[in-house]
């Protein structure tokens, strides 16, 4: 049988409304959500885009695993 794990990950928009489509916030967003789950390792990030009515509405989804102390490594 193979090895096999599973991967966490979240997503993140800013808020519907005014200012939904600024992706430089989006991105301070998800560095922000990123630093406050600790020590992670990062995967991939997928940004996505929603048309509203609004206007465009991107979002990002972080997949990542918590990283795991390694004994002996320099």
């Amino acid at each position: 049988m193979a090895d096999s794990w599973s991967i966490r990950h979240f997503s993140q928009a800013n808020p519907q409304g005014p200012g939904q489509a600024d992706v430089p916030a989006l991105l301070r967003r998800v560095a922000d959500a990123v630093e406050k789950l600790g020590p992670v390792e990062v995967q991939d990030i997928i940004l996505h885009n929603e048309i509203t009515a609004d206007g465009p509405w991107p979002s990002l989804t972080v997949y990542f695993h918590p990283t795991q102390p390694q004994d002996n490594v320099p």
